[in-house]
Order: C-alpha cells, then sequence, then structure tokens
C-alpha cells in the first residue's frame, strides 16, 4: 500500500485462525525511505513504562530503536490494522498541501 506524501506501512501479522487470535506482528510506517515508527510485541517485562500495554508497544523518535512507548490501540484479540490507518490518516493530514 502508498499513501498521499509517499507514506506507506510494511505489514507483518501472524494469525491462528483455530483461536481467532493474533499470535504475533510488525507494523512499520515509512515517509519515503525514512521510517516514522514501528509497532512490535516483542516483550520487554522489565520495562515498567511498557506494563499497561505489555507487551504491545510502538518505537518512536527521537531513538526509535530504544525508545518505547505503550501501544494502546495493539491487540491479539482485535484487529490492529484499523488503529494504523487511522494515525496514517493523521499523518496524511498533516502534511502541508
Amino acid at each position: 500500500m502508498f499513501f498521499v506524501g509517499g507514506i506507506r506501512p510494511r505489514l507483518r501479522q501472524e494469525l491462528d485462525f483455530e483461536v481467532g487470535q493474533i499470535t504475533a506482528y510488525g507494523y512499520e510506517v515509512y515517509r519515503g525511505e525514512e521510517r516514522l515508527y514501528w509497532y512490535d510485541d516483542f516483550p520487554y517485562p522489565n520495562d515498567p513504562t511498557l506494563a499497561s500495554t505489555h507487551p504491545h508497544h510502538k518505537h518512536v523518535p527521537p531513538d526509535i530503536k530504544r525508545h518505547r512507548i505503550p501501544a494502546l490501540e495493539m491487540s491479539f484479540t482485535r484487529p490492529n490494522l484499523p488503529a494504523l490507518l487511522r494515525e496514517i490518516e493523521g499523518l496524511i493530514k498533516q502534511q502541508p498541501d
């Protein structure tokens, strides 16, 4: 998928159809070649700032690899893509005309 302004997601999602759940995911969002942020479910049990959404979190600038925040809209039990698309729509609206 490609969006206005060169925004594009890169998606990986593993599903268990027997239990009807997401078992693993990674969602990255780019503008051109720049990775803006990403979501993943790698657990960081010793990081108390992520406990509220463990293991779901978002990597954000300035130190995108190590700067993680809770990912309130990510889940294993409901679809994540609608939230990701809403966030991308917000990025598009923020771009200058």
